[in-house]
């Protein structure tokens, strides 16, 4: 069976026929170091074209997608990608562009950049944005190095501390830390919310900012967010909006009219462009007029003229990527935003929130469910009753393959055990989410009944259950010919 789907390469056979070189063997060894030139051929596979096709094209149907099946992906939002975005981002203007060509060959671009920036700056309510970062951790640094840099031309260089909630995305500490900061982290209240008076036990003359998302990993609003900023605000500090989650409140609130100060925005995420296997990613930083003079540079600016970089920005924290951002994923959010306009992301935001209340109405009866109040776009249910059964989240999450359904993030946000945390998207159905439903409450009675089934799970994938322990110690990550 492996030969047959992984090992295509018979001697003789030929997709194409590569022209003799006509550059003499001598001239050749003048312009190639020898220590460079093979010795042998290459062992490349031998295939035809068509087998060459079939392998690929079989190989991408065992990848799950958004594209084929439900993805419930807390805090990651894998929603559908609408295909007019990649039409728009291959248009030949877009597609054809390089990074060096003069800025007056690329003033449309620059326009979509500037208009993208107001856009966002709008959606956010904070005035000044910038696209260079890849994604949204790389966007957390940009932003934090911008608040480090603010208070170090104020001359408070003894601001070192970043607060983080345990309900924080678990990038925010590695951030923080990354980005020189000492991290503390403060706990939840028995809501599942910032716990105020550990917030006020934290803050002191050091604090530089504090890192949450609102809503929170447990997909809950923090309702006290005023509070929050009063008192980070009064203690000289400022507040960092992790925004992985705008896709519960784009259209129904803005994280710079709740107080926060800088935030970053996952473009892949909310704005529905490609998202997952490693990217690309799409990252918007927006901050408030004080972080300005600090921003990556160069900047987009609006002339007489037409649009052109900034460069001349002698407080800049620099580059903090090579060109400009990933262009092609600005052009689909771009489109994406046009396309759905003020109250098309609204609707999305609001779509989103049902789904998931609905979906935590259907499984707390099956799932243990710590926090009851109403959630915004994501869930967490925990595992503990099935664990007590022998079945731990992590068997019920490969078990779910077999059904044709990507996993839920588990055992994330830590501070629940055995924690599923759930994300439907606006996108999907409730056809779709009931059989989602259908297929926990099976698990769940496959749990009591017929456990060794989801304990040897999955059944069905290309790859069945790993050795977790070897696979993580080594890993084997290559293919090598002949085996």
């Amino acid at each position: 069976m492996e030969k047959l789907i992984y090992e295509k390469s018979s001697p003789g056979r030929r997709g194409v026929k590569v022209p003799t070189s006509n550059v003499p063997e001598k001239k050749l060894s003048d312009m190639i170091p020898s220590q460079y030139v093979r010795k042998e051929a290459a062992a490349l596979p031998e295939v035809t074209e068509l087998d060459t096709m079939r392998h690929f094209v079989r190989l991408s149907h065992l990848n799950h997608s958004i594209d084929t099946g439900f993805y419930p992906l807390g805090s990651c939002t894998m929603k559908y990608n609408p295909k007019v975005n990649d039409a728009m981002a291959a248009l030949e203007g877009f597609r054809e562009l390089h990074p060096h060509q003069p800025v007056d060959q690329i003033q449309g671009a620059l326009e979509l950049l500037y208009n993208l920036e107001q856009m966002i700056a709008e959606i956010v309510g904070l005035p000044h944005v910038t696209f260079q970062p890849a994604a949204g951790a790389h966007g957390e640094l940009t932003g934090l190095l911008l608040i480090r840099a603010y208070f170090e031309a104020k001359g408070q260089t003894n601001r070192n501390i970043v607060i983080v909630p345990d309900t924080a995305h678990g990038t925010n500490p590695a951030t923080a830390a990354l980005a020189g900061f000492e991290v503390v982290e403060i706990g939840s209240n028995e809501k599942g919310l910032v716990d105020i008076e550990a917030l006020k036990g934290a803050l002191n003359e050091n604090v530089a900012a504090i890192m949450l998302t609102n809503p929170n990993t447990l997909g809950l609003f923090e309702e006290e967010i005023m509070t929050v900023q009063k008192l980070m605000h009064e203690a000289g500090g400022m507040l960092y909006y992790d925004g992985a989650n705008l896709n519960a409140i784009m259209g129904l609130v803005r994280p710079g009219d709740m107080g926060f100060d800088v935030c970053h925005l996952n473009l892949h995420k909310s704005f529905s462009t490609p998202h997952g296997g490693g990217g690309p990613g799409g990252c918007a930083v927006a901050a408030r007029k004080e972080l300005l003079p600090f921003f990556p540079k160069p900047v987009v600016v609006k002339t007489n003229d037409g649009y052109e970089f900034d460069w001349n920005r002698e407080q800049s924290i620099g580059k903090i990527k090579g060109f400009f951002g990933n262009f092609g994923i600005l052009v689909r959010a771009y489109t994406y935003i046009l396309a759905n306009g003020r109250e098309g992301l609204e609707q999305i935001s609001r779509d989103a929130i049902l789904n998931a209340n609905y979906l935590k109405e259907q499984l707390k009866h099956i799932y243990d469910l710590p926090h009851t109040q109403s959630c915004m776009h994501e869930f967490v249910i925990s595992g503990s009753r099935q664990k007590a059964r022998g079945v731990s989240t992590s068997h019920i999450a490969k078990r779910l393959l077999d059904y044709g359904v990507h996993a839920p993030t588990v055992y994330f946000p830590l501070v629940v055990p055995e924690a599923m945390m759930i994300e439907p998207t606006e996108t999907e159905s409730k056809d779709t989410l009931d059989s989602f439903v259908e297929i926990m409450t099976s698990i769940d009675k496959e749990t009591i009944e017929t456990p060794d089934v989801v304990l040897n799970a999955p059944h069905t994938t290309p790859v069945a259950k790993l050795d977790e322990a070897l696979a993580a110690r080594k890993p084997n990550l290559r293919w090598t010919p002949g085996t």
